[in-house]
């Protein structure tokens, strides 16, 4: 099955370095230079991985990020020469599941890529087994259904939340550091800018159970070692 990848990108060089690699990698691609076609294009038809820079004509890509995770669990990477912490935690934070900053290796942007959709298809090739119930207290992860469930409640999450929550659940009553949730949920190799991904991502699944006001999710911060999902 051909892997197709849509580039949402303004400037043309930078756009065509992208498709050259990935092509060169056995992917298809698809350009668009616009901001709000570059939404429509993301929303109307099927990409296996969605590759956004934030500065854009019409409409920014924190925007776009925004309206894709409303509709779609499409990857998504944020790939922008915008480098402060803020904007890659405002990134992370609308549900993009990576943030690389310009410039880039287009080598280590092809491995990211691959390692995205490689979990992305694992998740969804689970979806068919509907047996795979976790239940722990008053949490319920249902994997085959990519739901979670919270006092009978539903709670929505990322694919990037979802599957690090189940990562820890599946994992419990052990201290994982930040580098390691990072290998073991993105499937990359960890570089010290990565880290703050795993945190952004804690913090957003920690805010979405607060907000029930039903229950806590016991994920601890092990201050100076990472989290622990107690059990």
């Amino acid at each position: 099955m051909t892997t197709h990848i849509l580039i949402i990108e303004d400037d043309p060089s930078i756009a065509n370095l992208q498709k050259d690699y990935l092509e060169i990698n056995h992917m298809t691609t698809t350009i668009e230079h616009d901001g709000r076609k570059g939404l429509k294009l993301a929303l109307e038809k099927a990409f296996d991985l969605i590759i956004i820079d934030i500065m854009l004509p019409n409409m920014d890509g924190f925007e776009i990020c925004k309206q894709i995770r409303q509709h779609k669990q499409t990857p998504i990477m944020i790939v922008s020469a915008k480098k402060e912490d803020i904007d890659k935690i405002r990134g992370l934070g609308l549900g993009a599941d990576d943030y690389m900053v310009k410039p880039f290796s287009p080598s280590e942007m092809v491995a990211r890529v691959q390692a995205h959709i490689k979990r992305h298809q694992t998740l969804t090739s689970d979806k068919r087994d509907a047996q795979q119930i976790l239940e722990i207290e008053n949490l319920t992860i249902d994997k085959g259904a990519h739901k979670v469930f919270l006092l009978d409640q539903e709670l929505t999450f990322t694919t990037k939340e979802f599957q690090l929550l189940l990562f820890l659940a599946e994992h419990p009553n052990r201290v994982w550091s930040k580098e390691q949730l990072f290998e073991q949920v993105w499937g990359m190799d960890v570089l010290d800018s990565d880290v703050s991904t795993v945190v952004v991502h804690i913090k957003r699944i920690r805010e979405k159970v607060k907000a029930t006001h039903l229950a806590d999710i016991p994920i601890e911060t092990i201050w100076g070692s990472g989290y622990r999902f107690n059990k």
